[in-house]
């Protein structure tokens, strides 16, 4: 039998998979018996993950941040960056770097991977979109300022209609961003996602903790229920002297499940299948989504101008539970 990829696994089981909100509970249960939380539990090193198909994205995708994946669309944040930030050789005014310039997009695509519309978001120095997610009705996009300590706008984006509603500001970069469904907050992670944040959606800070693990810097996450989100990352360790030093860093990658009540890691797993352009898998947008015992992932790691352009990964591994 022929197994689910991202062009066969129907619009309405995949939107339950990925969401498991209250709205997609009837649908989950008729389309699937899998459980997302349940079976990333059984994932762990030895896990084997299969390629089933590759997909180029053939426009132009830049720096890919975040995916969300709905019935009828693929969205793809990114960054375009048109002039590049510079370090300062000490703070100025409470800032490592220049804000450089850039243009966010959010890409609509069919979920065959054709360019529909193109989002963009620029407001000052803020053009930085990071990890995005789907909460049955809209996109939610961070968009940031290119450099730590700084400040973001939070959008919703009209999943359907596509229309763009700046919901608040934060005062810090925000990279990633999630609907918990159980009380209704936005959950932001900022830069290197070393802090995180709960917001109601008019932006009315509940509370902040911190990063209790050092594995990796996440770079798009999901929310799964009940109250956990996973998430995708990647950290850059320098290489041995023989092999380079420092100059020639190692990209270990990986996937935490966290619970959003406990702040607490549930599980944390490497995940090292490799790009065309040679880049680790969890570099950009990743999501994922259970159907019986089986995961599926989906992840974008290249960018726009390496190997054979931006290209949508997707993997299937079958996990005993």
């Amino acid at each position: 039998m022929k197994r689910p990829t991202l062009r066969t696994l129907g619009g309405a089981a995949a939107l339950a998979l990925l969401l498991g909100g209250a709205a997609s509970a009837s649908a989950a249960a008729t389309a699937s018996d899998g459980d997302l939380a349940r079976d990333f539990q059984a994932v762990d090193r030895n896990t084997d993950w299969s390629q089933v198909e590759k997909v180029k994205l053939n426009f132009s995708t830049y720096h890919p941040e975040g995916l969300a994946i709905t019935p009828d669309h693929l969205f793809l944040s990114s960054t375009q960056v048109t002039e590049p930030t510079q370090k300062y050789p000490t703070p100025v005014g409470g800032y490592d770097r220049t804000p450089g310039k850039g243009v966010g997009h959010l890409f609509v695509m069919d979920r065959q991977g054709h360019l529909q519309k193109d989002i963009t978001f620029v407001d000052g120095d803020m053009y930085h979109p990071g990890g995005i997610d789907f909460d049955g009705t809209n996109i939610w996009v961070p968009v940031a300022q290119y450099r730590p300590n700084s400040s973001a706008i939070i959008y919703r984006v009209n999943a359907r209609t596509l229309q763009v509603t700046k919901a608040f500001e934060v005062k810090d970069h925000i990279g990633g961003i999630v609907r918990d469904r159980t009380t209704g907050h936005l959950v932001g992670n900022n830069w290197g996602s070393r802090r995180f944040y709960d917001w109601t959606l008019q932006g009315k800070q509940i509370r902040t903790w911190d990063n209790s693990s050092f594995f990796t810097d996440y770079q798009d996450c999901q929310y799964v229920p009940s109250a956990k989100m996973i998430c995708g990352g990647i950290t850059n360790l320098p290489q041995t002297p023989t092999a380079g030093g420092a100059s020639a860093t190692y990209e270990l990658g990986g996937l935490t499940m966290i619970d959003l009540r406990s702040h607490n890691i549930l599980r944390e797993v490497p995940f090292q299948k490799w790009s065309t352009a040679g880049h680790v898998m969890t570099r950009n947008p990743v999501k994922m989504a259970a159907t019986g015992n089986q995961l599926t992932l989906w992840a974008a790691p290249d960018n726009g101008d390496e190997g054979n352009g931006t290209e949508l990964f997707t993997y299937h591994a079958n996990v005993d539970r």
